[in-house]
């Protein structure tokens, strides 16, 4: 599993045209070289359900998800509902900023092999940081990566376990 987390100026632009931009997945694929294909196939208020192809080094990463908008806070959020990857989510939102706005972008990527993960997962986030910053710059035009950073969660560590039963109380049979 990898987080993934970019923050991204983009000058002389207002967060609230950014993120229209944003949210109109379906024209990512004539804004951006990434996007090989997007079609919206649900419709709710604020919910829907999208289909993904997207170039992932020399293939492509399909996927189905479901997405959350919500204007007024300006994000939107994401969660893999089946494809590629075995975990994929997270969260887009738009801010004003000094000169522009600003986009953060996170995400959980965990490509679902274990065994591999060390050698994939890192080539992975790569790939979604550069696909990233080029769906975004496609979208908006001239945007800055301003902070890109990669984690890979530490797991809880193991639970304490349960302490002793309490003596049984005196003259009680066990």
């Amino acid at each position: 599993m990898r987080l993934v987390h970019l923050r991204l100026h983009v000058p002389d632009k207002p967060a609230s045209d950014v993120y229209a931009t944003l949210a109109d997945f379906e024209r990512y694929p004539e804004l951006s070289e990434a996007v090989r294909s997007v079609a919206v196939t649900e419709v709710s208020e604020n919910v829907t359900v999208s289909d993904w192809e997207v170039t992932f080094r020399a293939g492509l990463l399909r996927w189905t998800e479901e997405d959350t908008f919500d204007p007024s806070a300006l994000s939107i959020t994401f969660r893999q509902l089946e494809g590629d990857a075995a975990v994929f989510d997270g969260s887009w939102q738009c801010a004003d900023a000094a000169g522009g706005s600003e986009i953060v972008f996170a995400a959980r990527l965990d490509m679902g092999i274990p065994s591999l993960a060390d050698a994939l997962e890192p080539i992975a986030a790569r790939t979604l940081t550069g696909n990233i910053v080029s769906i975004v710059r496609g979208l908006v035009g001239h945007a800055e990566l301003v902070a890109s950073e990669v984690a890979v969660p530490v797991p809880d560590p193991d639970p304490a376990p349960d302490p002793a039963p309490a003596p049984a109380p005196a003259g009680s049979a066990s």
